[in-house]
């Protein structure tokens, strides 16, 4: 990943890390999350996950 998409991934991670309360040792689930998010607003990505209806 290019350094802005990372920069942009660990703003969100930290975010969400936040809002969940700032519980330890799961940082990597907040990094999956915010990239997941980040992945799912580019519609043109093929790693995307699906709309559910």
């Amino acid at each position: 990943m290019n350094r802005r998409i990372d920069e942009t991934v660990a703003a969100r991670a930290y975010e969400l890390w936040e809002q969940a309360g700032k519980p330890e040792g799961r940082e990597e689930d907040f990094w999956r999350l915010a990239e997941q998010e980040l992945l799912n607003e580019d519609q043109g990505s093929p790693r995307r996950t699906p709309d559910t209806p």
